[in-house]
């Protein structure tokens, strides 16, 4: 027999009630009948669970670990039973956006933008910095929409039934300390940057062939590259260690600057991504659109970009 939540209701009460005979009366029992039960139980259990005496029960070792946990089990079940009726009566119970991005402020401007869109959905975030992880998941059903970017062109992560959508595509700007040399020039050609070390967050697509091959382009080879969290990344610019790569839409952060590339070598298009068989359209269209304004948002709180879209009169 396999313990199930009445056994532990009637162990409960025979504890509660002292005999056997006022428990049955409690649980509409005849007691020869609640007497059967409870040796089914003790045998599931392993042993004895009451003593019994001219005066009623009392519980052995094994009864008082086992009541110890009904003093858990049974008050939470009951807390469940009631958050689900109040939940499935409320009108405002909606769907649950488990929203999936990599790192940049966009996820965090998407969250916000949906909090005002579909205030009665519960969202919740995954961050990852692998784009194809956030397809994986996407594909197994574990997230409902992921942000995600591919290097210029390249192709969006794969995976059967997963459909991207654009978001916008920005410039891969610079990151500086404060004090270089060309930080307060408004763009910096990347041969400018011949002698640097750098520095970016890892990805698992081409990015990293696209810088090598840019430089190629500009007449150098990189001396080296740090692959590092966002907050070590602006660190090491910070201190004059390295300089950064980041999107354009990087906020700003104490002791650096962000400035774009001439001629914008490299590129980097923001996708969002769902599966079909699994989101229907009109919340697909709802997450996109915010997605967009968000990323708008965030454009517009950069300087550096705010100046760069004006220049190349990009509305």
């Amino acid at each position: 027999m396999e313990l199930e939540l009445r056994h532990l209701k009637t162990v409960r009460a025979i504890a509660d009630a002292g005999s056997l005979t006022r428990a049955a009366t409690a649980l509409g029992l005849a007691q020869p009948a609640l007497s059967a039960q409870l040796k089914r139980i003790e045998r599931a259990l392993g042993g004895e669970l009451f003593e019994r005496g001219r005066h009623g029960v009392r519980a052995t070792a094994l009864g008082e670990l086992v009541l110890e946990r009904t003093r858990i089990v049974l008050p939470a079940v009951t807390e469940l039973q009631r958050e689900a009726a109040r939940f499935a009566r409320s009108p405002r119970a909606s769907a649950c956006l488990r929203l999936g991005g990599t790192h940049g402020p966009l996820l965090g401007a998407l969250v916000d933008r949906l909090a005002d869109a579909v205030p009665d959905a519960r969202v919740t975030t995954c961050a990852s910095w692998s784009e194809r992880q956030l397809a994986d998941q996407l594909a197994e059903g574990r997230l409902d929409f992921a942000l995600a970017g591919t290097c210029g062109s390249a192709a969006p992560p794969g995976a059967e039934g997963l459909v991207w959508r654009e978001i916008a595509v920005d410039p891969v700007f610079v990151m500086l300390p404060e004090d270089h040399a060309r930080a307060a020039a408004p763009e910096v050609a990347l041969a400018e940057l011949a002698g640097e070390e750098w520095a970016c967050v890892p990805g698992d697509g081409c990015f990293g062939d696209c810088f090598t091959a840019a430089c190629a382009r500009a007449g150098f080879t990189p001396h080296r590259m740090y692959e590092t969290d966002t907050s070590s990344l602006v660190h090491l610019v910070q201190v004059g260690r390295a300089i950064g790569l980041c999107r354009a839409t990087f906020p700003a952060a104490l002791g650096i600057v962000t400035r774009p590339l001439s001629g914008t070598p490299l590129a980097w298009r923001h996708l969002l991504g769902w599966h079909a068989g699994t989101q229907d359209a009109d919340t697909a269209a709802t997450v996109l659109a915010q997605a967009r304004v968000a990323h708008a948002g965030v454009a517009a709180r950069s300087d550096s970009y705010t100046a760069w879209l004006a220049a190349h009169r990009v509305p």
